[in-house]
């Protein structure tokens, strides 16, 4: 397949075959966006761990210094004095029964993070099978399964992103947009990267850190030396 003319240009500004510290591929990262629109910053991690494992699992959540620079679109299950500190929180979708109803019958999924009040689970439960293939689904561990919902909405409105292995034991995470500038991708990196040493399984045998990978939505892939993320 062949690649259009910025991706080649991109690709001309640094070496392919080498491995950057962070601060400075984020600032390639910075120089080979050549989109229009304000691209996306990616991270990509491949841990030493088996995901087929539970005691192997990597999966939290962090709210980044600097934002993701997305709007986020927050639906939060909750009833009575949980529901209007949710609304006044800054939640775009309140409600129990019903919004089961309106997921279940009208297919309706316009939100990115659901937050569920710990004594709406029962409730939320049901939504397992269309919630969870969309990585939607609230787990305490991400922190979108509490009874501070209010906090809970303003973090995920502030930047708070969910990290967890894909099936081929990589984590794939959004650090903030290409105008953030490298410091504050840095920032951003350093606050997640930090996260996921600290999860580190107590079962994980040889290297951790595999291989890390930062790039923008159009722009190519530059590596990070990750030789000392032990």
């Amino acid at each position: 397949m062949s690649k259009g003319k910025k991706y080649v240009d991109s690709v001309k500004l640094y070496d392919r075959n080498a491995a950057y510290e962070p601060a400075e591929a984020l600032d390639l990262v910075t120089k080979t966006a050549k989109a229009k629109f304000d691209e996306t910053v990616e991270l990509h991690v491949r841990l030493g761990v088996d995901s087929r494992h539970a005691d192997q699992q990597v999966r939290g959540s962090i709210v980044l210094p600097n934002g993701t620079g997305r709007h986020v679109r927050v639906a939060v299950f909750a009833k009575g004095e949980q529901a209007d500190e949710a609304l006044a929180a800054g939640a775009e979708i309140v409600g129990a029964e019903d919004l089961v109803e309106r997921i279940q019958k009208e297919n309706f999924f316009e939100f990115d993070v659901v937050i569920a009040a710990q004594n709406m689970m029962g409730l939320v439960g049901r939504l397992g099978r269309v919630l969870g293939p969309k990585g939607l689904m609230p787990n305490p561990r991400a922190g979108t399964v509490t009874n501070e919902v209010g906090k809970a909405v303003t973090e995920a409105k502030a930047g708070r992103i969910e990290y967890r292995l894909d099936r081929t034991n990589i984590i794939h995470c959004p650090i903030g947009k290409v105008s953030f500038g490298p410091e504050k991708l840095t920032e951003n990196f350093d606050a997640l990267m930090g996260a996921i040493l600290r999860a580190k399984p107590a079962a994980a045998k040889g290297q951790y850190v595999r291989s890390c990978v930062v790039t923008s939505t159009m722009g190519p892939g530059i590596k990070i030396n990750s030789s000392r993320m032990v």
